[in-house]
């Protein structure tokens, strides 16, 4: 089964599970600025476990692995700052842009500063270990990826780079977004003595379990026609569920051209795929909408105009009509077109044909062995930290109108932890996430100084972010700065265009408050 996870930052495309742009257009701009990049790579040798004396890891090892890294020192002076840009669930590839034309290439420009991306543990060629068991990931915690950060930023080398800009002689400022957004926020207020601040967007810094809040900005701020019809298909589908009329289900199937499949929360979240979710889809969703046309997916946008369609064919349309008499004689208002849009554009993704199996691009995820995969990937990685530390399972609310069905709960998500990652020699997970071990850094009462925080309201990780709609409420100062981006989405700050006065103004606001905040915070060391 190939598929895209819901990662909190990019949406993942993965051979099990993580991580390229979701439309060609986007991928290929982005590979034309990485390919006239050409970085060169280096590598440092990295301690494998940083903590020798906790029983967290044990057995230790006192061996390293070669993690990755790029700079860019195209506008650096002597004097100036260095901007870590954390790199995320990804590889450095996909982070090239944000040297050239993104937040990190605009603080550099404007502070002469030097930027360099690390590549996570476990992702893109920075892995400890040939293969991914569940003994081999137990090093991959938000305590060590953190603590990653802080080696990096003393022992670093910068071929080229007269003089020595380690930390924290020199001051080292982090930038992340989504979960590297988190774990900004988390290195600066562990290392704050060697790491001079950071900047964390969207930081996903508050861990749950259930996370059914991702669809609320969809809910909120989606077309309301759209989202209306796709609420009550949605819970026309959920009554024949209660109902458990087999007959009428396997009806409904048929009209989506998902007949074969035999596990009804696989139906549940194949359907839900333009939506999004739960953890994975094949198309771009609300998430990866962007202010700037490079970077965006329409996506979304035309699987509403399919919904809406006023001037669809009767053969479409009257579909509407078929599952009438389950409901009462009322018709299903559009129906035939939500389905039109699933058997043209999601269907067609299994190339096989074989729709109830985990072929590459078909819709079962009921097969232990695929999951148990022990290869290196940046899905199974992810898959990993999601199972054991920062859960945010995206479920269906308990109650009211819901863009999924009822049947995509914790379990649906849990079972592909419990398939993936079996009880190892001295390493296991736990029946759920344990939470505290994200949590504990500071939750939603987070705080540190140098330490910024940017988030978009129409997010839809928002509510595991600084400025949830559960947090306190917030004030900035200069030492513990904040700012909400109206009209903004995930981490939509990282992106830029290299002509700050060219981008819309609720982009370029952000970015001209992040440059004086930086700049505020150098001042005090002069």
């Amino acid at each position: 089964m190939r598929f895209f996870l819901s990662i909190p930052g990019l949406v993942a495309f993965a051979g099990l599970a993580s991580s390229l742009p979701p439309r060609k257009d986007a991928e290929m701009s982005i590979v034309r600025r990485q390919e006239a990049a050409a970085y060169e790579y280096h590598t440092i040798d990295q301690p494998i476990d940083h903590f020798p004396h906790s029983p967290r890891y044990e057995p230790h090892t006192k061996d390293t692995f070669k993690q990755r890294y790029v700079f860019d020192s195209t506008y650096y002076k002597p004097g100036g700052p260095v901007y870590l840009y954390i790199g995320g669930e990804t590889d450095l590839a996909s982070r090239f842009s944000n040297l050239q034309t993104g937040i990190i290439q605009i603080l550099m420009e404007a502070t002469n500063g030097l930027g360099v991306i690390l590549e996570n543990r476990y992702y893109g060629e920075s892995y400890p270990f040939n293969t991914s068991t569940t003994d081999e990931l137990a090093y991959l915690t938000t305590e060590q990826t953190i603590a990653d950060n802080a080696y990096f930023a003393q022992h670093v080398v910068f071929p080229g780079i007269n003089g020595n800009l380690s930390a924290p002689e020199t001051p080292w400022i982090l930038y992340g977004g989504s979960l590297a957004g988190a774990q900004t926020a988390f290195s600066v207020k562990t290392y704050g003595d060697i790491l001079f601040g950071g900047i964390a967007s969207s930081g996903v810094i508050h861990a749950v379990l259930a996370y059914p809040q991702w669809y609320d900005p969809i809910q909120k701020f989606g077309p309301s026609d759209c989202i209306a019809s796709i609420n009550k298909i949605v819970d026309k589908i959920d009554q024949l569920i209660q109902a458990k009329n087999t007959k009428a289900i396997q009806e409904l199937k048929e009209i989506f051209g998902l007949g074969p499949l035999s596990d009804l929360r696989d139906f549940a979240m194949t359907i839900a795929f333009p939506l999004g979710g739960p953890m994975n889809y094949p198309t771009g969703t609300w998430q990866e909408l962007n202010w700037w046309p490079a970077y965006t997916s329409n996506d979304f946008w035309n699987f509403c105009s399919n919904v809406t369609n006023i001037d669809a064919p009767e053969s479409i349309t009257s579909v509407d009509y078929k599952l009438a008499p389950y409901t009462g004689g009322e018709p299903w208002t559009d129906l035939g077109k939500y389905a039109d849009y699933v058997k043209k554009v999601i269907v067609p993704l299994c190339l096989s044909g074989r729709i109830d199996s985990t072929d590459p691009g078909c819709f079962s995820t009921q097969n232990e062995t695929f999951y148990a995969d022990v290869t290196n990937s940046a899905a199974r990685s992810y898959l990993y930290s999601t199972c054991t530390e920062q859960g945010a399972y995206q479920v269906a609310p308990a109650y009211g109108p819901s863009l999924i069905l009822r049947v995509l709960q914790v379990d649906y998500t849990q079972q592909w932890c419990t398939w993936a990652f079996p009880h190892g020699k001295f390493n296991s997970i736990t029946p759920t996430p344990n939470l505290t071990w994200y949590n504990h850094y500071g939750d939603l009462n987070f705080k540190a100084d140098r330490l910024a925080f940017i988030d978009g309201n129409q997010d839809v990780w928002l509510d595991v972010c600084y400025h949830s709609n559960d947090a306190p409420p917030r004030f900035t100062s200069d030492l513990h700065p904040e700012y909400l981006i109206e009209s903004g989405g995930h981490h939509w700050d990282s992106y830029g265009i290299k002509n700050i006065t060219g981008e819309p103004q609720f982009i370029r606001e952000a970015h001209l408050w992040e440059i004086r905040t930086v700049k505020k915070w150098l001042a005090t060391r002069k």
